[in-house]
């Protein structure tokens, strides 16, 4: 078994890695694209969402393969074969095939990405939430770093080199996950029987944490595709607009860094409580606020605590409502859960926009499905093991 800290340390650099060279990429090659090989925006998005449908789909069979043979395999390989695939989308002519990438793309995300790793974390670390409080502190800057770095390839190389590029920074992480995961694989005969997930998924709180962690995922998807377009027509100037997205990752990882400080002294369904009413109360600021930048810090505030710290909590929930026994299948259910409302959010508040001819009618819906989340969460919090 590796020591803790060099644990840790494998798993914060490949997820950072595999977040900014799997994921992050693709908002920024959308309009080259669109430029050289003619597909229109909708077109390449039905690609990405497709991707989010597949990992969805793949995530119980990757988590029950997690439970009984352990991360280091599909983080390493599957890391490795997602290299591959952004070589093969540096190559892409058709739009067949582009879809085809993302079909498994979609399956190498929910083999090598945050679900894996955090089962790997809470099987072979003391205090698993401390160190997932960690790893998501470095991850926190995934944006930060890799946004700038495609945008700067983009310029220099095209948006096909500058995926070849990422696949090499891609595939130069399986070493490191091959030697820094090494002996985390349980052995056989310690392999625990599949669980039987229909018994867990039936409990209040696994289906409060699937309503309140799929509710997360609509807002913040939605806000993601949206928040820019929808500060803009509040009134807000480009620049302030710029100004308050980008203050949402350091406020993020603030509260990252002030969860870790506290470290066992909370229980994670103290933060998730925390964290929900913190959700709505934020968007509520963003619906009511003036159209001035410095009554909007408000929002983004409350917003980002609450949005680092259910990153968090969608690690750590499941383990002390659920237990450890069957973590890898009974996150993978969570994240199936929520696959549908993540894919469906731009759309859905894309339409409203199109419907209504504004965004008015955006803040209060997320109110709605921000208070949907407090409730559920606090539902699955009441069901004792």
């Amino acid at each position: 078994m590796p020591s803790e800290k060099r644990l840790i340390w494998t798993i914060a650099i490949t997820q950072l890695v595999g977040w900014g060279c799997l994921f992050t990429p693709f908002q920024l090659m959308i309009a080259p694209m669109e430029q050289e090989l003619g597909w229109s925006r909708a077109q390449i998005s039905g690609a990405f969402t497709l991707g989010l449908l597949v990992s969805g789909l793949m995530a119980i069979p990757a988590g029950r393969f997690v439970d009984r043979h352990g991360g280091r395999a599909p983080i390493a390989w599957g890391g490795l074969v997602g290299a591959v695939v952004l070589a093969a989308w540096g190559q892409v002519q058709h739009l067949w095939a582009f879809y085809a990438l993302w079909v498994v793309l979609g399956a190498v995300q929910a083999a090598s990405l945050w679900g894996s790793a955090m089962a790997v974390m809470v099987s072979a670390i003391r205090e698993p939430m401390r160190a997932i409080t960690a790893v998501t502190f470095i991850t926190g800057f995934t944006g930060t770093i890799f946004l700038p770095l495609i945008a700067v390839l983009n310029d220099a190389l095209g948006w096909r080199g500058a995926l070849l590029v990422l696949a090499v920074l891609q595939a130069a992480q399986t070493p490191l996950a091959l030697w820094g995961l090494s002996g985390t694989s349980p052995k056989s005969r310690e392999a625990a029987p599949p669980v039987p997930l229909g018994p867990i998924l039936r409990r209040p709180a696994f289906l409060g944490l699937a309503l309140c962690l799929s509710a997360h995922s609509f807002i913040g998807v939605g806000l993601g595709a949206h928040l820019v377009l929808l500060l803009k027509e509040k009134g807000i100037g480009e620049a302030w607009v710029i100004t308050l997205v980008a203050l949402h990752g350091p406020f993020q990882v603030a509260a990252r860094a002030g969860l870790y400080w506290l470290g066992a002294r909370v229980r994670v369904v103290a933060v998730g409580t925390f964290a929900c009413a913190l959700l709505p109360l934020g968007l509520a600021w963003l619906w009511w606020a003036p159209p001035v930048p410095v009554w909007l810090l408000g929002f983004v505030l409350c917003w980002a605590i609450a949005d680092g710290l259910l990153t968090i909590v969608r690690a750590g929930a499941p383990v002390e409502l659920l237990g450890k026994q069957g973590y890898g299948a009974i996150t993978g259910a969570l994240t199936a859960s929520a696959v549908l409302p993540r894919a469906m959010a731009p759309a859905v508040i894309a339409l409203i926009w199109q419907g209504t001819g504004s965004y008015a009618v955006v803040p209060p819906l997320l109110v709605v499905v921000g208070m949907i989340a407090f409730a559920a969460f606090f539902w699955a919090a009441r069901d004792k093991r």
